[in-house]
């Protein structure tokens, strides 16, 4: 079947001697996008004068030429501005979010067309198509590109069966190999210091969108193919993985919207954080009742079951250790006990392992106040679907954590949303993992808190990577995207000379400190903690001022930062602030401003590195002292070293 260049090379297919230009700006007229309409669609995308990127060959190939009619004279364009406030129901970064832009759309006598939209913050565009016929999609191209001696920094992988759980590159954007695959978000950073963020959202029936090098300065757009064949062998963990696909993208519903493509712009860290682009351009909440959904943080069994000490019963995958998981989490107010793999066996959900009596554990917990949720292997729910799902309905199942995907093909895809909507009629929270980058799925069910996509805590089990340095990577770039399940908060903490992997009881790179802010800068509303409760028991101290860190945040500021070197990041709850401050392997010293307090006078409680973490990393100090709003603190971290504080107003004022 022929292909066609669905939109851009068919809709601006017109007797022009000469391209048409368009303008748009962004509402406080700090970006430009020149938009170039020929025999196919470019955007220069320029900040005060000053050139970013250029987009080419904007267009789409599928066996239908929609646009190519001999009617066809014209192309209608319609601009309009939006400035509005919204309020998420799951308040990941603030309890309101300000959506302002300028937007310009191309449609064609046939509706079919190519919305754009410039924010302060960046710009966006998605295709759209309006035919009653379904499509077969070959392609969706972009080329990126960028001046030679701009850097990226991105996460590689060999082939599109990917955990996306691979190490930040950082690379002249010509160094960057030809075919080389890079999956989202991906970061260019300009010579000027300026930071352009590129990743999508709205992605719904449709594959996820790739880059991949050509050896020069031009990135260009891939796609997964549709799956045709899966692996059926070996460990139940690769079943469903690819062995074989189709030569198209996708198969589509001719009358839709496209996944949005991003780029945003910052012109230095904070920008990054305070970037909702990714939730602003989702579809809307699509849940009736939400009322049941609560966020909170989660005790899981992964490592910490092996791990429990000074008990009266054999530690392991049974009822025993499981009541007192759940005692623990009733203790200090924490909302979620999470069954990880070896509850039950790998290919059958309907049964738990002997000696874990699964309805008399979740009645336990329906007692203590504390939600059960339950790991499984992505393949063997999708076998036992109806099964698996009246099963944990039955039980009093709260949540389900969705591991092994490894792809984002269409049907990948499509069954992320099944698996959202299929949890939220059964009034289940859900966190995917081996799963790919955010793309707003949780503002259409907001039931899905969190997600994987990133290296994390695990990866101390086995290898170095998840770093002082990868910490401070993490808030800049995945997590512009949205939570990720990083697993914060280890007691088990670790000079960068006396780190070992190691796989049964993994200890964290850093300071006691360190780790305890990640829980703050790395925040979730779900938030996993590693250890078994024996070792936060132990550390009473801690494991308290951990308790009284939220989940949900009504503001979100960066108070200093640089990629890869350190973080400071302040949080407000209420009228309470908390404040979480790493660094790399480096010593350093910080003085943050508290400007951002409303007057008056506070009480600081804080975790800072002992006079002896730069040899025993486990060394704290607990301080309390009096602040006035305004006054400038001081942060001296030693290497891998870390701050973390609450600041309450005070009974004093």
């Amino acid at each position: 079947m022929k292909k066609t260049v669905l939109l851009i090379t068919c809709i601006f297919l017109i007797s022009f001697a000469f391209a048409n230009e368009y303008a748009l700006q962004s509402p406080n007229g700090k970006l430009q996008a020149k938009i170039s309409v020929a025999e196919s669609i470019s955007v220069l995308l320029s900040e005060n004068g000053n050139n970013l990127l250029t987009l080419e060959n904007l267009s789409m190939e599928t066996d239908k030429d929609l646009l190519s009619t001999p009617e066809f004279k014209g192309l209608k364009t319609t601009r309009r501005s939006v400035d509005e406030t919204i309020q998420p129901f799951i308040r990941e970064k603030a309890a309101t979010i300000q959506n302002t832009y300028n937007e310009l759309e191309f449609r064609s006598k046939n509706k079919s067309g190519i919305t754009f939209r410039l924010f302060d913050e960046g710009l966006a565009y998605r295709f759209f198509t309006s035919t009653k016929d379904s499509l077969t999609v070959y392609s969706e191209n972009l080329s990126l590109v960028l001046d030679e001696k701009d850097s990226i920094r991105f996460q590689a992988s060999g082939s599109f069966n990917s955990s996306y759980e691979t190490p930040y590159e950082h690379r002249a954007v010509s160094a960057i190999e030809n075919e080389q695959l890079c999956h989202l978000p991906l970061l260019a950073e300009k010579q000027n210091g300026t930071f352009v963020l590129v990743t999508e959202a709205d992605l719904y029936n449709y594959p996820g969108l790739w880059l991949k090098g050509t050896g020069g300065a031009q990135l260009n757009s891939t796609h997964p193919p549709y799956p045709k064949n899966y692996r059926t062998t070996g460990s139940v963990y690769v079943h469903g993985q690819i062995t074989e696909t189709f030569d198209y993208i996708g198969k589509v519903a001719g009358n839709r919207s496209y996944p949005w493509r991003i780029f945003a712009v910052a012109d230095h860290e904070a920008g990054l954080i305070d970037n909702n682009m990714v939730y602003l351009l989702s579809s809307p909440n699509a849940l009736q009742d939400t009322s049941w959904i609560k966020p909170g943080v989660v005790m899981f069994d992964w490592w910490a079951k092996n791990n429990i000490y000074g008990v009266d019963f054999k530690a392991g995958i049974n009822t025993e250790t499981a009541k007192y998981f759940i005692d623990f989490c009733a203790e200090h107010g924490f909302r979620y006990f999470l069954f990880d793999d070896g509850w039950s066996p790998q290919d059958n959900l309907l049964a738990a392992v002997p000696g874990l009596d699964m309805a008399e554990v979740t009645e336990y917990a329906r007692t203590k106040g504390v939600d059960v949720m339950l790991w499984v292997i992505w393949k063997t729910l999708e076998k036992q679907w109806d099964e698996a799902f009246d099963l944990f309905e039955s039980w009093g199942i709260r949540g389900i954590k969705m591991d092994f995907m490894n792809r984002d093909d269409q049907e990948m895809v499509e069954f992320y949303e099944a698996v959202a909507q299929k949890a939220a009629e059964k009034k289940m929270v859900v966190d995917f993992h081996g799963a790919y980058k955010p793309c707003g799925l949780r503002r259409k069910y907001p039931n899905v808190l969190t997600r994987e996509g990133l290296i994390e805590f695990e990866y101390n089990g086995w290898t170095t990577e998840d770093s002082p340095e990868h910490h401070n990577i993490l808030p800049y770039i995945r997590m512009f995207t949205g939570p990720m399940d990083y697993i914060p908060a280890t007691l088990r903490n670790s000079t960068k000379n006396n780190f070992k992997a190691l796989g049964d009881y993994p200890m964290g790179q850093g300071t006691r400190a360190h780790a305890m802010a990640l829980f703050v800068i790395l925040s979730s509303p779900m938030t996993m903690l590693p250890d078994s409760p024996s070792d936060y028991y132990r550390e009473k101290e801690c494991t308290q001022f951990l308790s009284q860190i939220p989940v949900e945040w009504d503001e979100t500021r960066l108070l200093d930062g640089k990629m890869a070197n350190y973080t400071a990041l302040a949080r407000r709850s209420g009228n309470d602030w908390y404040i979480g401050a790493i660094t790399n392997w480096d010593e350093r010293t910080l003085t943050i401003n508290t400007d951002f307090l409303a007057p008056g006078k506070y009480l600081l409680e804080a975790v800072q590195d002992g006079l002896n973490a730069n040899t025993r990393a486990e060394d704290y100090q607990l301080i309390l002292k009096d602040i006035t709003a305004g006054t400038p603190i001081t942060i001296e971290m030693c290497s891998g070293g870390g701050w973390v504080a609450r600041i309450t107003p005070s009974e004093n004022q």
